[in-house]
């Protein structure tokens, strides 16, 4: 690699060519502030708050797109540079939404902290604002244009990386805006609330649609039997909402603070994984052995399914027909569970914590209701989950670990690893290649779908049968891979796809990591080894060993795929328009 010298502040450092005036600051450990710039997917130089100044250069240049020279000398603290930033950033604040104590991300605001390192404390340029009205219409999603500084993070995110672009900048000087096209709230758009918008943002002007409040009531309400199970990819982040390292397991502190707030059984969606596996490899086999709809593709992402309803139709009949794991889960609560301990399921609240927004819109499809009732009443996201228990006073980071609640507590390891992209492909071909050879798999990690790469493909040998197999994540990576079998380039048996970019891990309901903070580390990663971690710590780590899930099919579903099991745990999808 060619390396080239230039000098920062008046040190020197040797940094790769190519590299912009941002990261050679980086490696010269200089904190450059940046607003608009998001590593790899908003590089624009827009908000021009990481200006410097460079010798030989007419005018201060934007680091995060200024390319480094050999022999370059840059500034970065100079009065000009100072003054050029406070002014751009006053410009910002000042058709800016400034009600900081009420915004959701308070103290987790990158406005907010630029401003306080700027030493900003009077805005110089107050004049005329536009109110906008707010855009709460979506069961996910809400926007809040009044708090959008321009940034166009959230469209790029939406444009390039999923591929979907709902988004955009519309208008132009001060009144320019973005929105989906014609001022359209994004619940009359194609939008597949995936909430990777919401995780670009660096202010309040995307957030989830906040559901604390109705699970507060519900806890509240004596007449509710009040359950909840949370998703693999929550116990892996939500400690970093109390300060806690990236990729640390919490799942026992978890369990024991749903307990405090008053839940009155806290089950694990990981069995729901596992019942899924049992469902879906089931329904591999068959269509395999009897000549069904190839290749058949997971329904577990919500996003993704909502995703092939509005640009891939003609893939409907290739999803799974197996409902997502929570959505098993809220079913076999409200029918197995109910008949067990003699209670109505019209009393029963079952409440799913997700690392996803678009699982607050799966709730509300009306094809989710096993029993008659929603197999699901409410999601919170891993944010919400912990702003509840802040607003609790429950010290987090002191609880002594628990267990969840038997029976639908109990999981595998094949259960935890949906929560990375190529989690479901593994637990399914862990459990497929058992039934399929009758042999017990020698080594249970099959290392070729896991990984970052936007598609992967495996050839898995099942004695007879060598099943073709692929995994994308993220909705462009989809399209791109679902082009290739629509022409015939490709032919797979099965296929995983999730709707974010490295699966639930990164859900547009998890923690926000900061643009500064992406730089160093790649949250997807570190979350999925703890995943990974967890998984390979657990004794079973095949979906068909778990005991529960046994004792399940022999007491009350028969047999995987059977008609009961169709009834309650299997449904269908519908095509959607785009506009």
């Amino acid at each position: 690699m060619e390396m080239v010298k230039v000098t920062i502040d008046g040190i020197q450092v040797e940094v790769p060519k190519g590299s912009t005036v941002l990261e050679a600051a980086r490696l010269a450990n200089i904190d450059i502030p940046t607003l608009c710039y998001l590593k790899g997917i908003n590089e624009i130089g827009a908000c021009r708050m990481c200006v410097v100044e460079v010798k030989g250069a007419r005018a201060l240049q934007a680091a995060c797109v200024y390319p480094v020279s050999d022999g370059m000398e840059i500034r970065t603290n100079t009065p000009a540079v100072r003054e050029a930033r406070r002014v751009n950033l006053e410009f910002i604040l000042s058709n800016h939404d400034r009600s900081c104590l009420t915004c959701v991300r308070n103290q987790n605001c990158e406005l907010q902290e630029l401003a306080q390192k700027l030493g900003v404390n009077k805005i110089r340029f107050e004049g005329e604002r536009i109110d906008y009205p707010i855009d709460d219409f979506s069961p996910a999603i809400v926007r809040d244009p009044n708090k959008c500084i321009l940034c166009r993070r959230c469209v790029s995110v939406c444009r390039n990386v999923q591929g979907i672009g709902v988004i955009g900048v519309s208008e132009r000087g001060f009144d320019t805006i973005v929105s989906p096209e014609f001022g359209m709230s994004l619940n009359d758009v194609p939008c597949i609330y995936c909430g990777q918008c919401i995780e670009a943002c660096p202010v309040g002007a995307l957030r989830e649609k906040d559901d604390t409040e109705r699970i507060w009531d519900a806890l509240n309400n004596p007449d509710l039997h009040v359950v909840v199970q949370t998703a693999p990819a929550v116990r892996v982040a939500l400690g970093e909402e109390f300060g806690m390292e990236m990729g640390t397991i919490v799942k026992g502190k978890m369990v024991a603070a749903l307990r405090r707030l008053g839940f009155d059984k806290v089950f694990d969606t990981d069995f729901g994984a596992d019942l899924t596996i049992m469902e879906e490899g089931t329904e591999l086999l068959n269509r395999i052995k009897n000549g069904g709809k190839l290749p058949l593709i997971t329904s577990c992402s919500p996003g993704w399914v909502k995703y092939c309803e509005h640009y891939f139709p003609e893939f409907l009949d290739n999803l799974s027909t197996c409902k997502s794991p929570h959505q098993m889960l809220g079913a076999m609560i409200k029918s197995y569970y109910a008949e067990k301990n003699g209670i109505d399921p019209s009393k029963i609240f079952v409440v799913s914590v997700m690392p996803c927004t678009a699982k607050k819109f799966e709730v509300t499809r009306p094809e989710l209701r096993a029993t008659g009732y929603p197999d699901v009443d409410a999601v919170l996201t891993t944010r919400e989950l912990a702003r509840m228990i802040k607003q609790a006073g429950i010290d987090f980071v002191n609880l002594p670990d628990e267990e969840f609640d038997p029976f639908f507590g109990d999981s595998t390891g094949a259960g935890v690893i949906f929560g990375a992209t190529g989690g479901v492909m593994e637990a399914a071909l862990r459990t497929v290649a058992e039934i399929a050879t009758g042999k017990p798999l020698d080594n249970v990690e099959i290392m070729e779908v896991r990984g970052l790469e936007g598609v992967k493909e495996a050839e898995i040998s099942l004695g007879d049968i060598t099943i073709k197999a692929a995994v994308a994540h993220g909705t462009a990576n989809a399209k791109a891979l679902l082009e290739k079998v629509k022409s015939g380039e490709k032919e797979y048996h099965f296929i995983e796809i999730m709707g974010c970019p490295g699966g639930c891990v990164n859900g547009g309901g998890q923690p926000i990591v900061k643009a500064k903070d992406r730089m160093d580390v790649d949250s997807r990663q570190v979350r999925a080894a703890a995943i990974y971690r967890e998984d390979r710590n657990l004794p079973l780590r095949k979906s068909h060993e778990n005991p529960s899930i046994k004792r399940l099919y022999e007491e009350y579903l028969g047999h995987p795929n059977s008609h009961k099991a169709h009834q309650l745990l299997h449904t269908h999808y519908v095509p959607r328009k785009k506009y």
